[in-house]
């Protein structure tokens, strides 16, 4: 499938699904409680004016020069938020509502007048509306607070004990583009550079827009240091933003990108394998791209440790058969905000944090920025630092 039929296929998904939401949102908070004809009439084109604003937000995301319109879109992409999580908040409040009225009629009450009714209805829509409203303002304060380091110690089997201790920077999903800019690189950058790290990890979904724009917005980046070097593997993203012209531009950065194939961490005998994939979906894009861990383990002396860079979770199941101690991921952004990581789980087998499948253990950060709607809840951001461990160290523990 073509870069353009991906991006359409995802777009008509997802506007489809915001579509429905906001006509739910019309029929509980505009219809059902029954405001005065003009009211209504006013909140009707608000919420028509609204949802017209969400595709314009795509394309003028993609389309603004850097550093133009930041504010409209955080605006635009708050609402965005707002939309998917209040319906389900609303059917959390019918179903509240429902139940209590259902127990009420049971206990034989006297029924409710119709005025009686529409009160508590407007008052249940109500609360169920400063809800959202507050929970979304907090969860923009966390996605736009302070970034943090998690700090994870990882014990793999095959680690040469000269190399305990070995620190590795993971970096991704930082979705620079529309409302993550320059200065928030810049403070990646300090802060990964800040660490120390014998190697840097990027896997994936580094941008969203094109090199045009965003080039001299990532230019930070060159700034990146670790003794080892820093590496880089493909996400879905990079594929919607002109992945070609990206890898180049990466590389132009001093950044080894990865693509199916392995290099040697280390001096001799003293060292690991460093393993990179294509992102899952990158074989839809054809001209060659798409995940290959076979042929970049093919040849591999098995008795060395592994370690993969892979910006998906599900890579997890190849990665075990074929013998991988520890596999660095990202993709899911820990769900970012309820109840969105319940969702990931139909797709992805891990959400976020440390995990073991037989001997392979997985870590899938949250993220180090954030997609679409500027909002995470109880998901913080993060700049993970892997410390490698080897074999007779106590089990792994995340801090």
């Amino acid at each position: 499938m073509s870069r353009f039929l991906s991006i359409a296929l995802f777009l008509t998904v997802l506007l489809g699904i915001v579509a429905s939401a906001h006509y739910y949102i019309w029929i509980r908070l505009v219809r059902d409680v029954q405001w005065p004809k003009g009211i209504s009439r006013w909140l009707t084109w608000l919420l028509v004016l609204l949802y017209l604003g969400v595709p314009a937000t795509f394309w003028l995301s993609r389309t603004l020069p850097p550093n133009h319109g930041r504010g409209l879109l955080l605006v635009t992409y708050v609402w965005l938020g707002l939309t998917l999580g209040l319906p389900v908040m609303l059917a959390c409040g019918d179903a509240l509502r429902g139940a209590w009225l259902g127990i009420r009629g049971l206990s034989g009450a006297e029924p409710l007048s119709a005025e009686r009714r529409l009160f508590i209805k407007r008052l249940f829509s109500g609360v169920v509306a400063l809800w959202a409203a507050g929970t979304t303002v907090v969860a923009y304060g966390e996605a736009m607070g302070s970034l943090s380091i998690r700090e994870v110690r990882i014990r793999l089997r095959r680690l040469p004990r000269q190399l305990h201790g070995f620190v590795i920077a993971q970096l991704t999903d930082m979705h620079v583009g529309p409302t993550l800019r320059r200065d928030f690189v810049q403070k990646v950058v300090e802060k990964t550079n800040s660490m120390q790290a014998d190697l840097i990890a990027i896997t994936g979904d580094l941008v969203d827009g094109s090199v045009e724009n965003l080039s001299s917005i990532v230019e930070p980046l060159r700034q990146l240091r670790a003794r080892h070097g820093v590496f880089f593997v493909t996400g879905n993203h990079e594929y919607y933003s002109g992945v070609e012209q990206w890898l180049s531009e990466i590389r132009r950065l001093g950044i080894r990108v990865l693509r199916n194939e392995r290099v040697s961490v280390g001096n001799d005998d003293v060292s690991f394998d460093l393993v990179g994939i294509d992102d899952a979906s990158a074989a839809r894009f054809g001209h060659g791209h798409g995940p290959d861990l076979p042929g970049a383990m093919a040849g591999r002396d098995g008795s060395r440790e592994a370690v993969l860079l892979a910006h998906q979770p599900r890579a997890a199941f190849e990665a075990e058969r074929l013998g991988i101690g520890l596999q660095l991921s990202g993709h899911t952004h820990g769900g970012q905000v309820w109840p969105f990581g319940r969702l990931v789980r139909w797709q992805q087998p891990f959400v976020r944090g440390l995990h073991r499948l037989g001997q392979l253990a997985v870590y899938v950060s949250c993220g180090t920025g954030f997609w679409g709607p500027p909002l995470r809840l109880r998901t913080p951001a993060e700049i993970t630092r892997v410390v490698l461990l080897c074999e007779d160290e106590p089990a792994a523990v995340v801090l």
